[in-house]
């Protein structure tokens, strides 16, 4: 059995970061049998200073994993190569382009030879997508180019991308031969649908926003089309604050909604929560600049609600079957139109969709060639 080595910045416990820690977690469950996979992580969420209650200096099992977490003096070279060097592996994973820690670090040692992996995965996870990568684009763009000079992408890596659209990202960005980059969408968490409850219809249409509140996910472009709405809606916010002064544009939205929409933040969700919470509503709003593959979407229709969504995603043609629908950002009318179109019609309309949703969400995830890809990503590196 091959053995991962998996970098990565943030990791469950801690559930602030979002979609990265779910992807490693759903793909070491769905491939736990097959490869053996050490994840090395910090020892705290994104954001905070206080640690986990867990064992410093040794592999934790978590799931179909063992996890190591590295407090704030482990995160030097030195100690990295250390890591590196004493954990026999026989494919190193990473799981950022730009994080200066889990993944720069470690291609400077490389460079360096300080550590010598045979194999490497280089994973982005949508840092490549049109809309994030344009975020703050001339740093990113400089960087590029000297690590790209600096020789730090050898012939011994494959580059990972989640979506078709994600690896034409990549190679426009690196400049690199299409054979280089293997497609293979994220797996989702398996059985959704059990973690969570219904809850009784409501006279109000629920919309809700889940994610982290940052600029690409675009929490003030769902506020603007709630501009327009007409109806009577409850609209929540969850998710962890990230940019104090997006933050500040947000709450000004916030303050000049209509009347009829009665809006709320509620802060994060803890992992465990979110299904159950997604079950409480009947619409996810989510217009977000770019997304490589979008956990929450995934996890929004696995428990019956449908998604509103834009096209700058892998969840394409959502209206066919009926989980969902796909719009263009440049076109917020659409989606106020949806809502008020939603909202129009009675509670218990909208109820009896959802088990049509729930099971057109698990024929759309149990899609065998996705699990392949993902297998045949180590299998055949």
């Amino acid at each position: 059995m091959q053995t991962v080595l998996i970098f990565v910045p943030n990791y469950f416990p801690g559930y602030m970061s979002g979609g990265i820690a779910r992807t490693v977690l759903n793909t070491v469950e769905w491939l736990g049998d097959e490869f053996s996979f050490l994840i090395v992580t910090r020892d705290r969420d994104l954001g905070s200073d206080q640690p986990y209650d867990l064992p410093r200096g040794k592999w934790v099992p978590m799931g179909r994993s063992h996890v190591r977490y590295l407090a704030p003096d482990e995160l030097g070279l030195s100690a990295l190569a250390d890591l590196v060097n004493g954990t026999p592996h026989d494919i190193l994973h990473l799981n950022s382009f730009f994080d200066p820690i889990f993944t720069i670090k470690l291609l400077l040692l490389m460079r360096l030879g300080r550590i010598q992996p045979r194999r490497v995965v280089m994973s982005p996870r949508g840092e490549f997508v049109e809309g994030p990568l344009r975020i703050k684009y001339p740093k990113k763009k400089l960087y590029i180019e000297l690590s790209r000079l600096a020789g730090f992408y050898g012939r011994n890596m494959r580059w990972h991308a989640s979506s078709p659209h994600e690896a034409q990202g990549i190679v426009k960005a690196m400049r690199l031969p299409g054979e280089r980059v293997r497609s293979a969408i994220d797996l989702p968490i398996r059985d959704a649908a059990a973690f969570a409850s219904e809850s009784p219809p409501q006279s109000r249409l629920r919309v809700v926003f889940l994610s982290r509140l940052t600029r690409e996910k675009n929490l003030d472009g769902a506020l603007r089309i709630l501009q327009r709405v007409r109806s009577e809606i409850d609209f929540d916010i969850i998710g962890p604050q990230e940019d104090p002064a997006y933050w500040s544009e947000c709450d000004a939205l916030l303050k000049q909604l209509p009347l009829q929409v009665h809006a709320r933040y509620l802060g994060p969700v803890a992992p465990e929560e979110v299904f159950q919470c997604l079950a409480g509503y009947d619409v996810f709003l989510f217009p977000s600049h770019g997304e490589n593959y979008g956990h929450v979407i995934a996890e929004s229709i696995a428990v019956g609600t449908r998604v509103l969504i834009s096209q700058n995603t892998p969840w394409r043609d959502l209206a066919t079957d009926g989980v969902g629908w796909d719009l263009a950002l440049a076109d917020p009318d659409a989606f106020a139109r949806v809502l008020d179109e939603l909202a129009d019609q009675p509670p218990e309309a909208r109820a009896a969709v959802r088990p049509a949703v729930r099971q057109a969400a698990a024929a759309r995830l149990s899609d065998p060639v996705a699990l392949e890809n993902n297998r045949t990503l180590y299998s055949t590196i």
